[in-house]
């Protein structure tokens, strides 16, 4: 009895061990997917980003590397640091970089408002259809990832050239006379970035809509709404989240989108993505480059990601 006592209370007390080692097992694996994303983000955003920032107050000279190092030892054998300010005053005192600000934040807001319009009304058509057709569709979207982001780029260089398919298509219906310069324009490059990044615009809307329930829209039809009305007083609120992360996902790229504007772009289409291509490979200003690169995180980047974090607690607090 004394033996069926003992190996009862054992396998209790190493019932309780196993437990207790795999509470300890689940917070650690816990801890682990937390910590992952803050790794990546510390190695691969914000490593890089303190680098950027540590060159910008450098100074720019003919060597390998291409710029002077801010910590100096002096003769005393004390760390010195020496800062340059003069190509952050540079960025505020030449009126090209306030151009090519000013240009790009115009393109990339018109062209994310475009990008709004179509892919809100694509993701809608989608989140409406049915699951048959549904996938199909959302394979439709995706389809284009499966080829080179270069060489989507020079399809619309084909088709908006002079000797294009739109314009010998125009001329032979007999709309124009002579071809229209389609390409080599700020439109061009618009139209490259709507029909690159609509995707991302698709895809969050659509995974908000495709949430939504149905029970409010019969709602709102039982107590008389209008179906126009319906839409833009409870459809469209209830999307805001999925459209705040397209507008985000698609302006923020746009912003330093640079293989777009070389390509569809003319000479004249000032972008920050060409600005630091030409301060980086062709003056071979790596500290006037990287202070440029370091001002369009402080001013477009961060004010965003800021606006997001405010969003995301607005929406668990109504949830609350």
């Amino acid at each position: 009895m004394m033996d069926v006592n003992f190996f009862a209370t054992s396998w209790q007390q190493g019932q309780e061990k196993l437990q207790i080692l795999y509470n300890k097992t689940k917070k650690s694996q816990h801890w682990i997917v937390v910590f992952a994303p803050y790794a990546w983000l510390f190695l691969f955003f914000l490593v890089p980003f303190i680098l950027i920032a540590k060159i910008s107050f450098s100074s720019a000279h003919i060597g390998i590397p291409p710029f002077s190092s801010i910590f100096e030892w002096s003769d005393n054998h004390v760390l010195q640091m020496r800062f340059n300010f003069t190509n952050y005053l540079a960025l505020i005192q030449d009126s090209f970089y306030g151009e090519a600000f000013a240009s790009s934040l115009k393109i990339a807001g018109s062209s994310t408002f475009f990008c709004l319009i179509l892919g809100y009304m694509m993701a809608y058509g989608i989140s409406r259809a049915s699951e048959k057709w549904r996938t199909i569709l959302l394979l439709l979207v995706i389809l284009p990832f499966w080829t080179s982001f270069l060489i989507r780029v020079y399809a619309w260089m084909s088709l908006l050239s002079t000797q294009g398919l739109i314009n010998s298509l125009l001329l032979k219906v007999g709309l124009i006379s002579t071809p229209l310069q389609l390409l080599d324009n700020s439109y061009a490059v618009s139209i490259g970035i709507v029909y690159c990044y609509l995707p991302f615009m698709i895809l969050p809307i659509y995974s908000t809509l495709e949430k939504l329930d149905p029970v409010y829209i019969e709602a709102a039809f039982d107590l008389g709404c209008t179906p126009w009305r319906s839409f833009w007083k409870i459809t469209v609120p209830l999307s805001k989240p999925g459209i705040i992360a397209g507008c985000i996902l698609v302006f923020i790229p746009a912003i330093g989108e640079f293989v777009i504007p070389e390509i569809l772009g003319g000479p004249d289409t000032l972008m920050i993505g060409r600005a630091l291509w030409w301060e980086f490979f062709n003056n071979r200003d790596w500290p006037l480059a990287c202070a440029l690169a370091v001002a369009i995180v402080l001013i477009f980047v961060a004010p965003i990601m800021y606006f997001q974090r405010k969003q995301i607690q607005t929406l668990e607090e109504e949830r609350e």
